[in-house]
């Protein structure tokens, strides 16, 4: 896709340069279509100024929403500030991408959702593993039935940090992986169960594990940390005719591999029947999946129509990850009880 393409029409501001948001920078300056960087960092703001001499580069979100030039902003600013901002761009007229999580609560994502839809504007949601080639791949793959009906899905995303005090760890990694797995399954879970562990921080969660079971049958698992010696970005889909494994750490050649794996039933007992393992070539698709995220929100704007991630779609994810929490806090809140009730015991004695 070149600049003269008329998907690339839009001009956009976005919001928050750091950590990830240098990346969506340089996508969307790729394309041909970033007009305004908005940072309340003076550092971020003269490294943008220096990397991107033809961006106008400000820490005036309210004066880029007055500049009619600009029809879309990208919101990549901490999780807590996701709402009032998106409110600001979506009441000022203009189409929004905010990062995952769309909001840090349920309540404030339908709400941005009512907007966009009472603005006629397009809401997208950063959920960037729907767009990464092997994950299309995946799925054209499994709707084809090459491993059969669904059973068993599980993901492992795990690292040492980016470690944030706005959101725990839940908030801010698991959401990609409930986004694929709601899509891989179709249906929303009837049971949702989370545990976390709290070290660093004592209302914090560094590590989570949620279970997932759904009205089909399909049971999921999510584990997500930021106190991981190494990284690790794994996704396990187990069906009755074979598994695919998606390893984002690893090269193009292998990220995404089947294995024709069954079992057979022999005398009334399962047994393993094991095949060679077959890399799925993602060679002539592939493409940086956050480029490809950020064409299909100017294709979404260009051709207003409602995107994969739509704000509908980052909803659905909010509703897990309110559940997941509510889960995790019903647990601390009954160790607590449980706590002063052994000490209630313990001072009696």
């Amino acid at each position: 896709m070149t600049p003269n393409s008329s998907l690339l029409t839009p001009h956009i501001a976005l919001i928050g340069a750091g950590y990830w948001g240098k990346n969506l920078v340089r996508n969307f300056h790729q394309l041909g279509v970033l007009k305004t960087i908005c940072d309340q960092s003076s550092a971020i703001r003269q490294q943008m100024a220096k990397d991107y001499p033809d961006t106008t580069v400000t820490d005036d979100f309210n004066a880029l929403l007055s500049d009619p030039d600009i029809q879309a902003v990208v919101i990549s600013a901490p999780a807590a500030q996701h709402y009032a901002l998106a409110t600001q761009a979506l009441d000022a007229g203009k189409h929004c991408f905010v990062e995952k999580p769309l909001s840090l609560t349920y309540d404030e994502g339908a709400a941005l959702v009512r907007l966009a839809e009472a603005n006629k504007k397009i809401l997208f949601v950063g959920h960037i593993l729907q767009y990464h080639p092997a994950v299309v791949r995946l799925k054209e793959l499994i709707n084809k039935g090459t491993i059969g009906r669904l059973q068993y899905i599980y993901s492992r995303r795990l690292s040492l940090g980016k470690i944030r005090r706005e959101e725990n760890i839940l908030w801010s990694f698991a959401p990609h992986d409930i986004s694929i797995i709601l899509s891989l399954a179709g249906e929303e879970p009837s049971y949702v169960d989370s545990v976390g562990s709290n070290f660093l921080h004592a209302r914090i969660a560094d590590v989570t594990m949620t279970n997932l079971k759904f009205p089909s049958g399909i049971g999921a698992h999510i584990f997500v940390s930021w106190l991981n010696p190494f990284r690790e970005q794994k996704l396990v889909i187990v069906g009755g005719n074979g598994m695919f494994v998606f390893d984002d750490t690893e090269p193009i050649e292998t990220k995404l591999v089947l294995y024709p794996h069954t079992i057979d039933w022999q005398n009334g007992l399962p047994v393993p029947n094991k095949a060679e393992s077959i890399p799925i070539d993602l060679k002539e698709i592939w493409e940086e999946p956050l480029k490809a995220e950020c064409k299909a929100f100017l294709a979404a704007i260009e051709t207003n129509t409602q995107p994969l991630t739509s704000g509908e779609e980052g909803l659905k994810v909010l509703k897990i990850l309110e559940r997941s929490q509510q889960s995790i806090e019903q647990k601390e809140g009954k160790t607590a009880m449980e706590k002063i009730g052994t000490e209630s015991f313990l001072s009696e004695g």
